[in-house]
């Protein structure tokens, strides 16, 4: 592989400024990522508002383009998945997930019609509302899925016409920024501009006058302020934003058959998944039946470094994540709550954290009413099911929850009363499809990603009022 470079206008582009991705495995850094320079930003900016325009125009070579792309990533797979494993921390085989799914996001997007919608066609008059692209696209992307989620974004903004200025965390560059080299040789320059930096690069994208819309997916808070700093040109937002995703454990369930989904529900990748299981509302009678079921498996999963055979899990991403959710097991531990397993930091290198089930717990723990993004997963009872719906919603996200139970039709009904974008029955996550609307409610984001619906977030409306095409009977 060649060194990985920031994209910009087609070619691969190094920059003076260099700054540190750490291995989460030691702790230490392993590499250094490129760190654009305001030069650089204007440069993919300009290049990227350059190329709008015969982009924009041909959508036959846009839709060629994206099933390219969807070869080649997965052509690609096997030489970035080290990459991607060392700066993210989970092992090597589960890095095939975020290929196999950019290149499901592409080939959906690829084949996704945006036709023209006929609205009046009589004696009157004509009309039609035409999809037009909105222009140069700005994307900010997360650590957690730095590939899959990079695609969210990638696929449909391409699809719809525009043309896009990617930046990918700090924490999580490298392999973003290869993968965008190795599109150059598919998209003509301009289309697809990966830059990297820490975070006043973001800042000063979002403030940025050329990009018409920000696309961005990370913290609550960080969401605000891109929010705040698109504000003043009216640019279009979607933000996919944090959640603090409930799953309600009617009387009725099978404990034995759904545990392990449980368990991978709140664990996958760490915990270090914006619809993961954060909290779980079981009925008493069923409580300590879970709790020791869950525990059973956080007890016995195989943790380690990402190039560590059998390891299942691996350490959390980056020292902030690890302390966050270090302190917050420790103030729930303090308040009263009981350790079924793991509770503390494991005894090695690195951001490692043990696998933890925490019961009997004080509802104002900040691990239940915040989202703790880690693997420490609080277990709460309750006696009626009205209560366990109204304290699922109790805060301010609405990402997605779960209801699981014998009868479906019970556990939906239950499951319609909670405040989610997305809400399943007997599974957890299952709604992550290109062609299901994903989005949050209350502070859990702004608009949709996702199916048709996420295209039509990166046009504008345009309606066509002609006269009648038609003539009078």
């Amino acid at each position: 592989m060649n060194a990985i470079a920031m994209t910009i206008n087609g070619r691969s582009v190094g920059t003076g400024a260099t700054f540190p991705v750490i291995d989460p495995s030691t702790g230490e850094a392993f590499a250094e990522a490129p760190a654009a320079s305001p030069e650089q930003l204007e440069e993919a900016m300009a290049t990227a508002q350059d190329a709008f325009a015969s982009w924009s125009r041909d959508e036959g070579l846009r839709r060629r383009a994206l099933k390219e792309a969807a070869g080649l990533v997965m052509e690609i797979a096997a030489e970035m998945g080290p990459i991607l494993a060392q700066e993210q921390g989970k092992p090597l085989a589960d890095t095939g997930i975020e290929f196999e799914a950019s290149a499901e996001w592409l080939n959906y997007y690829a084949d996704l019609e945006l036709p023209r919608e006929i609205v009046q066609d009589d004696a009157a008059a004509y009309a039609e509302i035409v999809r037009r692209p909105l222009g140069v696209v700005a994307g900010i992307t997360p650590w957690n899925y730095p590939i899959a989620l990079a695609f969210w974004k990638i696929a449909p903004a391409l699809r719809a016409g525009n043309t896009l200025v990617l930046k990918p965390s700090p924490y999580t560059p490298l392999s973003t920024l290869a993968v965008g080299q190795a599109l150059q040789s598919i998209l003509p320059p301009g289309v697809l501009n990966v830059i990297s930096g820490p975070d006043p690069l973001g800042a000063a994208m979002t403030a940025h006058a050329t990009p018409r819309k920000l696309t961005f997916t990370g913290s609550t808070a960080t969401g605000r302020k891109v929010m705040v700093s698109g504000a003043n040109d009216l640019k279009r937002v979607t933000l996919e934003l944090g959640g603090n995703d409930p799953a309600v454990i009617l009387d009725d369930a099978d404990i034995s058959a759904i545990a392990d989904e449980l368990f991978w529900g709140a664990f996958a990748n760490n915990g270090q998944v914006c619809v993961a299981i954060k909290r779980i509302y079981v009925h008493e009678s069923r409580h300590d039946e879970l709790v020791e079921a869950l525990a059973e498996r956080a007890r016995s999963v195989a943790v380690g470094a990402w190039n560590e055979e059998g390891a299942l899990l691996g350490p959390l991403c980056n020292r902030p994540q690890f302390e966050r959710v270090k302190e917050l097991v420790a103030e729930a531990i303090g308040m009263g709550a009981r350790v079924a397993a793991g509770g503390a930091p494991m005894d090695r290198p690195g951001f490692f954290f043990q696998p933890t089930i925490l019961a009997d717990l004080d509802e104002r723990a900040r691990i239940v009413s915040e989202e703790q993004f880690g693997p420490a997963l609080p277990i709460l009872s309750y006696s009626d099911v009205d209560d366990a719906v109204a304290r699922a919603n109790a805060g301010p996200f609405g990402l997605t929850a779960s209801v699981w139970s014998s009868d479906p039709i019970r556990a939906a009904n239950v499951g319609l009363g909670i405040e989610a974008g997305q809400v399943q029955v007997n599974g957890h996550a299952m709604g992550l499809q290109p062609h299901l609307p994903f989005g949050g409610l209350k502070s859990s984001g702004i608009g949709v990603e996702n199916g048709p619906w996420g295209l039509h977030g990166f046009t504008d409306i345009q309606l066509l009022y002609a006269p009648p095409r038609r003539a009078a009977a």
